[in-house]
């Protein structure tokens, strides 16, 4: 397993990232426990869930995938273990989550980082991360700014200034920010260094063949600043993976849940799977990752983690 830095001296992490957010819903207990112990015994040591998994989102489930992982985590060694969760942000009607988020201030970024501990059993993440911003931009398979939309929103300073009380009362190691633009990246960056906050080491963006947003302008951003890119839905809900081509109604969260994968749901999409799931045929590999073809997939779709 390769290894990358995140941030200037901060975080050694594996370069393939194992994510979580099936755990509670799609997969139970066990299979989510089998899951992560083959991703633990290829070299794995970074592990992201999320106080709102597992999705699609519901009362029902609140909270499972951080239990299921800490009931895991009991079973591993702490310090070897990256340990990575995020907090909901506001304007998501995800109402039983605190009773709906209201933004990143410090009362709900506190209430938040110690429900995801007692979840996880452990008492610090080594990094804690903003599920999406505070303020109102485009994200989840929207494009463009809407300046109607605009809202009361918690300064970003506040919000760094929040999480540093956390950083030194040990609860969390490190900051990330996650579905964010080039705009708050770098506001995130220049107010840590004017304040003598924390500095974010990670950006979490969708990023695959068909969404390569971040190449425009982030990616610059990242470089620059040396925020690390942690690229989540490589295989864009499985789309990639050629299986709903052989099989439009295979198993899967696209079948499973109706309206769930509504950023996938354009004109473009099913041409632009077709296509690459043709060049992998002439290339005479799979179109997703298999033990023939790891390296050359990853060759494809760049690795998970991004850095300088």
């Amino acid at each position: 397993m390769e290894y990358r830095t995140l941030g200037d001296d901060a975080l050694q992490v594996s370069a393939i990232c194992m994510g979580t957010m099936t755990f509670g819903e799609q997969n139970d207990e066990a299979q989510a426990h089998a899951l992560l112990d083959r991703a633990w015994e290829a070299g794995v040591n970074f592990y992201d869930t999320a106080e709102m998994y597992p999705v699609p989102a519901r009362a029902e489930t609140y909270g499972a995938t951080e239990r299921i992982l800490g009931t895991w985590l009991k079973r591993k060694p702490r310090d070897r273990v990256i340990l990575a969760t995020k907090a909901a942000g506001p304007a998501r009607s995800l109402n039983w989550i605190r009773g709906g988020p209201s933004g990143f201030d410090e009362r709900n970024l506190r209430e938040a980082i110690e429900g995801s501990l007692r979840r996880l059993q452990t008492d610090y993440v080594d990094l804690y991360q903003l599920h999406w911003p505070d303020r109102n931009q485009p994200m989840f398979g929207d494009w463009r700014f809407d300046p109607d939309k605009e809202r009361p929103t918690v300064p970003i300073l506040a919000q760094l200034e929040a999480l540093a009380k956390l950083v030194e009362e040990g609860k969390i190691r490190y900051v990330g920010v996650s579905n964010e633009h080039s705009w708050g990246v770098m506001q995130f960056v220049r107010l840590a260094e004017e304040h003598g906050l924390p500095r974010i080491v990670s950006i979490q963006n969708a990023y695959h063949l068909m969404n390569r947003t971040f190449e425009y302008g982030l990616e610059e951003v990242c470089f620059r600043e040396r925020v690390g890119l942690l690229a989540y839905s490589p295989l864009a809900f499985g789309l990639l993976s050629g299986k709903y081509l052989a099989d439009p109604q295979a198993e899967g969260r696209l079948t499973r849940f109706a309206n769930f994968g509504q950023r996938y749901a354009k004109p473009n999409v099913q041409p632009a799977v077709e296509a690459y799931a043709q060049l992998a045929r002439e290339l005479g590999v799979s179109p997703g990752p298999s033990h023939s073809n790891d390296m050359h997939f990853l060759k494809i779709f760049r690795k998970v983690v991004h850095v300088q």
